[in-house]
Formats: C-alpha cells, structure tokens, sequence
C-alpha cells in the first residue's frame, strides 16, 4: 500500500518531503485514517488526493491533529480530503458497525485479537467486557457464540449511543447487554461473580482496573484477557515485562494463577507495543 502511494506520490512532491510519508493508515469501513509528518504538513493534501485515488474504496481521509487522550480514548481528526465526515459504516468478521472515529475510540487494528478471543468462548459462558467502546469484541462473540451471554460496559455515552445500535443491527439483542457506566461502578453494582471471562482491552487502565476483573469472575475463576502498553528496547522482553508487573500485583492479592498466553498485538511507537496476557485464575481469595 505505501510503495503504491509512494509511487504515485513520486512525480509530485521531492524526494525529502516523499520520504516523510508514513508507510501505514487505518482504514475503517471508507475511511481512511493517516498520520502525516509534523514537518511535511505542506504535502497533506497531495498526499489526501492521492490516496483517494489510488484506493476507490475510500471517501474521506482523516488526519489525527491531536493523540488519543481522556477517559473517552478520542482525538481530534481534521478532514484531509473526500467527504466531510467521520462516522463510517465498518464490517469485521460478519459483523457491521456504525462508529463515530472522532467521538469514539476505534482500532481495525485489533480485528485478528478480537476474532481470537471470539473463537475462545465456550456454549452458555457469561462474559464481561469491561472497556466495550462501540461493541466490537461484544458482537464477534455473540455472533461466533450464539448462546454466550456478554454484559458490555463503557462510560463514553457517545461510544454507547452506537453500540446499543450495532446490538441492534447485528441481532443479537438479549446476547449482548450494553451498559452504561464506569467499569468498577457496573462491576459492584450488579456484576459480582458472575462472568467466566472478563476482557480489559483499555491499555491505560487494565492495571488498576485487575481487582475489579477479578471481582467480576465467578467464584470457581475463570480467564482475564488483560491488555497494556508496554516500553521494551531491543535487549529487552515486552512480554516478560509485562507478565512480571501483573505476576506481582497478583501474587500481592493472594490470587492463584497461570498466564496461559501472551502476545505483542502491535507496536504503538518507537519501543512501544501494545500487549494482551491471557490469565487463567484458579478460584478467588475470600476478599473477592
């Protein structure tokens, strides 16, 4: 994708400003997402048209003019070129979803995790899934799980808004159970003990967040999918990394447990990478 956009790009911007072009963008449903140089604004919108160009399947490009921030995980994203929008039509693993990318937080990027959970959850299991955003990973399950029963939880109203009707558009109303509310609040008031699996795909908050998951499971345990954002040189192990920071917070609980899986999902910057530990938990201490 980036040598084609490059090659097309070739006649028209120097090779200085060319080689500033990021080799990656996110595409959800037709539209396109691209991160542009802080020094090579000036080609933003050769690099837009271009873009649309070479790939008819996308109407509008988007570029991110501020980082994911708050406790809604949005950020600010200016129109690049095509149609002056940012709620996209997305199709995933059978599924469809209506989402906002500037008023909710999105990664297709996250596509092949969420069909590897999905494929993990067994007849009549209950799931919690703490950070649900517009639903993704709620809906794969119920569509790979019919008879699966998923209680997806978000704060965002907006992200909640458009989850309640993905739930509605996919046909799985009674499956998925959309709630609106913080994770911990959900969790205590009405959730103790009930879930098989619980999911935390929110990096920035999985970690605090480890007691009230564990909270959430049934008294017998069950599997926490517990994400983080993780900074790892070269000499250096993410995935031994961030297993060493869970192992302790949970031997610090009193928690018995194994992590049955890890894997680096993406890389999110120089030295950074985004990574999911599959925890199995044997039973839970009495304070839980």
């Amino acid at each position: 994708m980036r040598e084609r956009l490059k090659k097309k790009l070739a006649d028209t911007l120097p090779p200085s400003s060319l080689r500033k072009v990021y080799s990656a963008f996110d595409l959800v449903g037709d539209i396109a997402i691209i991160k542009i140089a802080p020094d090579n604004q000036d080609a933003a919108d050769l690099i837009a048209k271009k873009l649309l160009q070479t790939n008819k399947c996308v109407k509008t490009v988007l570029s991110p003019i501020s980082p994911v921030k708050g406790e809604h995980r949005i950020r600010t994203l200016k129109v690049l070129a095509g149609e002056n929008r940012t709620q996209a039509k997305h199709r995933e693993s059978g599924c469809t979803f209506y989402v906002d990318v500037e008023k909710c937080y999105f990664s297709p990027r996250l596509s092949g995790e969420r069909l590897r959970i999905a494929s993990q959850v067994s007849p009549g299991e209950v799931v919690i899934n703490m950070f649900a955003g517009v639903g993704c990973f709620s809906l794969i399950i119920a569509k790979t799980m019919p008879s699966a029963r998923i209680f997806s939880i978000d704060i965002n109203p907006t992200a909640y808004l458009y989850m309640v009707e993905n739930i509605r558009v996919n046909r799985v109303c009674g499956t998925v159970v959309p709630i609106l509310s913080d994770a911990k609040t959900a969790v205590e008031s009405q959730l103790l003990g009930t879930a098989d699996r619980v999911l935390m795909p929110l990096p920035e908050k999985a970690f605090d967040y480890l007691p009230v998951a564990l909270a959430a499971l049934k008294k017998e345990g069950g599997w926490i999918y517990y994400h983080d954002f993780m900074h790892a040189y070269r000499y250096e192990n993410p995935l031994a990394l961030v297993e060493r920071k869970v192992a302790d917070k949970l031997t610090a609980l009193g928690v018995k447990f194994i992590f049955a899986s890890s894997r680096v999902i993406r890389s999110t910057g120089p030295n950074w990478f985004q990574v999911v530990v599959d925890i199995r938990v044997f039973g839970k201490p009495s304070k839980f």
